[in-house]
């Protein structure tokens, strides 16, 4: 009997080990509890979508490369045109354009990578804080542990009130286990977002310095080709070889801007027929003075009048004021009223015409940029475009003109200094 009954508890002892063994080798393949894998989920997706983030910004950075506008393609384009001058200026204005736009959408890339900045730095702070907290739960953890001291499997085996009991004690010694585990893995996967977190911030600086100086060098480009077309619009009207033909092209230019002023202005006078038909009202002019078109830069650079003209060397007549003034100074409408035109002529280049009514309108020419369209209705002082070089022109400046009654006027008559 004895020999019986020492025979069973040592089978029941092979049992209880052969369990012990199968449940401690399950911990490897044990699923997470539904919250655990859910917190290990979000964190995952958010590393899989930081590293989707940090390859668009590397595609980022290589298209800033290819952006650039091609100066050198653009000079030798122009280089074929320089004997059609009408047609020169027409193509080299398009190209300061675009360049323009380039700059333009550079500096909004930038504002906006100023942002995404601040953004993932954010990002990297919350994901740095997530990691020590998780660094120093780990900690407490494995103190807490040390002290407690970890149970073995004959320990449990030997405290164990019933083979259930001993099951229950296996059981809750597997999911500490698999919850150590799981803190593992959360803090690997924290201390990676971090990493990513910090690559996607370094990489985000790095595109804005890029696109920073992508920006001083379009802006270069634009002061090349400026001072290419100043000098070599002087070049052409001052080749003894030129003049004539360059004084012919000047004349039917200035025909062709007083052309294209008098169909607006008879656009404008038919429109207001038909307003006062239908017993409307147009726009008057109340006999204000008008404000100055530029803010501060007032030095006059050629007047109204009778002039000789600074390269062709022949008398003109001049139809308006210039003001000099940098490239980029706002310019002003000198008065209410309804914009009539808003476009670019190659003698004029970028203009602005506005109807004061009665007969009085104000032109502003060679602007770099036009913020107003055709049929606006505007304030006095609003900033309706910027300072420029387009069209015939060889410097920035506001060539300011007034006309009334179909013929031009004197600025000065309505300018309040």
């Amino acid at each position: 009997m004895k020999k019986n009954s020492i025979c069973r508890v040592i089978g029941c002892l092979a049992a209880a080990l052969l369990i012990c063994s199968a449940a401690v080798s399950g911990v490897r393949s044990w699923s997470l509890p539904v919250s655990a894998a859910g917190s290990s989920k979000g964190l995952s997706d958010s590393i899989k979508e930081k590293e989707n983030q940090i390859s668009q910004k590397k595609d980022e950075k290589e298209a800033l490369k290819n952006g650039l506008s091609d100066l050198q393609k653009m000079k030798k384009e122009l280089e074929s045109q320089k004997n059609d001058l009408k047609n020169y200026v027409k193509q080299l204005d398009s190209n300061l354009e675009l360049i323009e736009q380039k700059v333009a959408e550079l500096k909004g890339q930038i504002t906006a990578k100023e942002e995404e900045i601040a953004q993932t730095q954010a990002e990297l702070e919350a994901a740095q804080e997530r990691e020590e907290d998780q660094q120093e739960a780990m900690a407490v953890h494995i103190r807490i542990s040390y002290e407690a001291g970890e149970p073995s499997v004959f320990d449990m085996l030997l405290k164990a009130q019933s083979f259930g009991d001993f099951l229950n004690r296996m059981d809750y010694m597997e999911k500490m286990m698999a919850a150590d585990h799981q803190m593992w893995q959360d803090y690997k996967a924290a201390k990676e977002y971090v990493q990513l977190c910090k690559e996607e911030l370094e990489l985000e600086k790095e595109i804005l310095d890029e696109t920073r100086e992508n920006v001083e060098i379009e802006q270069r480009n634009l002061e090349e080709l400026i001072e290419q077309k100043n000098r070599d619009i002087i070049s052409y009207e001052t080749d003894i070889n030129n003049k004539e033909k360059a004084i012919q092209e000047y004349e039917d230019e200035i025909k062709a801007q007083e052309a294209e002023i008098r169909l607006l202005e008879a656009a404008v006078a038919e429109e207001r027929k038909k307003l006062l038909a239908s017993n409307g009202s147009g726009i008057k002019y109340d006999g204000g003075m008008f404000k100055f078109p530029l803010a501060s830069y007032t030095r006059v650079s050629d007047d109204y009048g009778m002039r000789i003209h600074p390269t062709l060397g022949v008398e003109q007549f001049h139809n308006g004021v210039d003001f000099a003034a940098p490239k980029g100074t706002a310019i002003y409408a000198a008065y209410d009223g309804q914009v009539v035109a808003a476009a670019y002529s190659a003698t004029m280049g970028n203009y602005v015409m506005i109807d004061h009514g009665d007969g009085l309108y104000t032109i502003y020419m060679h602007a770099s940029a036009l913020y107003v369209n055709r049929g606006d209705m505007v304030a006095k002082g609003e900033t309706i475009a910027a300072v420029g070089s387009t069209g015939r022109s060889t410097g920035n400046h506001l060539h300011f003109s007034v006309r009334l009654n179909g013929s031009y006027v004197s600025p000065w008559g309505y300018l309040s200094q």
